[in-house]
């Protein structure tokens, strides 16, 4: 049974609800299809029985402390399906890895505590300077850790992304000029690591 359906028949609702709380690349940053758009269309093929709706809270610049802040759009929202994505914003503006585990904690706190939804966390893409990539990685290690801690799943997008250079795909091919944010072939790979999990 796909997490998909068992929510669905356990929910019983007559649609099931995503919502995705995150920074620029759950919100799409500079493309006509963020990652969400492709695992909507991926869903509805997979599932064409179900009626899913997908509420994207991605916010440019958004670090998981913005995220806590706004977590009531969360809760009102009153999804079946809540997806967190941070972790780039909050390695380049100095923020720790061990404060960054303690604000994704805090969000899958009131996640739980003020919901009925079951939780997804995403890590992010690797980035194209291998400094830089070494100091998101530490981040993205913080999100797995909080995934075991609270039996979470984890959909290791870095991991997929990484598996697909290594058969031959360029990372140049995935990242808009700034070496960070994803292009449209690269939205779709995102989708394609949650779609794995889901």
């Amino acid at each position: 049974m796909s997490l998909i359906k068992d929510l669905y028949k356990k929910r019983e609702r007559e649609a099931f609800k995503i919502t995705a709380l995150g920074d620029s690349l759950t919100y799409g940053w500079l493309v006509s299809k963020g990652y969400l758009d492709y695992l909507g269309e991926m869903l509805n093929i997979k599932y064409p029985e179900l009626k899913i709706s997908i509420n994207n809270l991605g916010v440019p610049g958004d670090t998981a402390r913005d995220g806590l802040r706004r977590i009531n759009e969360v809760i009102k929202s009153n999804p079946d399906l809540c997806i967190i994505q941070f972790a780039l914003n909050d390695a380049f503006t100095g923020m720790r890895p061990d404060a960054f585990k303690m604000n994704i904690e805090q969000i899958v706190k009131r996640v739980q505590s003020d919901t009925s939804a079951e939780i997804l966390l995403l890590t992010s893409v690797p980035v194209s300077s291998a400094y830089e990539n070494k100091i998101a990685e530490s981040f993205y290690d913080e999100i797995i850790r909080c995934g075991e801690d609270y039996g979470i799943p984890v959909a290791k997008v870095h991991e997929y992304w990484k598996k697909k250079i290594s058969g031959g795909i360029n990372h140049s091919s995935l990242v808009q000029g700034d070496g960070v944010h994803p292009v449209e072939k690269g939205y779709r790979l995102m989708a394609e690591a949650v779609l794995e999990l889901l």
